[in-house]
């Protein structure tokens, strides 16, 4: 991952003014490209090249977001059919950029959405797991609400070093978990959902954190 970073770090370099250079980092973010000047670079560049950087940073950065919150997933298929359109020369090359662009623009929606919902990325991820379709605005603060908590008192008293290594701390966090949804989520929620919830969310937390303060979202920062 560090040597994919390093190229794309250059190539962006070569392009100084789609980003800002008081923008750039190690994890660069999608609001900070300038998609107009993408466009108007692609009507006077090498259009495949062009093509294959952007193609390039967007796969880097859709792998980066869905490690994050799987429910992006769809992204990837999305990607993956467009990709395929513009291999298969069913499409000339000017139109699939174009569709290659407003990609970008809707996956930069996705990338800073956590900042809407006045969430933390984490905490997106598991309000996401919680979710389900036809939720009502209060509904919908109230699953935040419990994504918050349960995420806080999780990391807090229950994901100790090396628990999933210890019967007795998986234990304990699958039963906080259930305590917490039962507790907090709306009552549309019936039993079946409730169950599925649960294991969707302790499978979450089993494949994202380590323990000790230390997990897949503290690996990106």
């Amino acid at each position: 991952m560090d040597s994919i970073q390093g190229v794309l770090d250059k190539s962006i370099e070569s392009k100084e003014y789609i980003i800002e250079e008081s923008k750039k980092g190690r994890i660069f973010a999608l609001k900070d490209i300038n998609f107009d000047a993408l466009v108007n670079r692609f009507d006077k560049q090498h259009k495949n090249t062009e093509f294959e950087w952007l193609k390039n940073v967007i796969s880097y950065k859709l792998r980066e977001m869905i490690k994050l919150n799987s429910n992006r997933l769809d992204y990837q298929n999305k990607f993956e059919k467009l990709i395929e359109v513009y291999n298969s020369g069913s499409a000339n090359v000017d139109f699939s950029y174009k569709e290659l662009i407003e990609f970008a623009k809707t996956l930069k929606k996705e990338d800073e959405r956590s900042i809407m919902e006045n969430l933390t990325e984490e905490e997106l991820s598991l309000f996401d797991k919680l979710q389900k379709p036809d939720l009502t605005e209060k509904e919908k603060i109230q699953v935040k609400k419990v994504a918050k908590e349960l995420l806080a008192t999780l990391k807090t008293e229950k994901l100790v070093l090396d628990w999933r290594k210890k019967q007795q701390a998986v234990a304990a966090v699958k039963k906080e978990i259930e305590y917490e949804l039962d507790k907090g989520l709306p009552e549309s929620y019936d039993i079946e959902t409730y169950a599925e919830k649960c294991n969707t969310v302790f499978q979450h937390i089993y494949d994202s954190y380590a323990g000790d303060s230390y997990s897949i979202y503290e690996a990106v920062a």
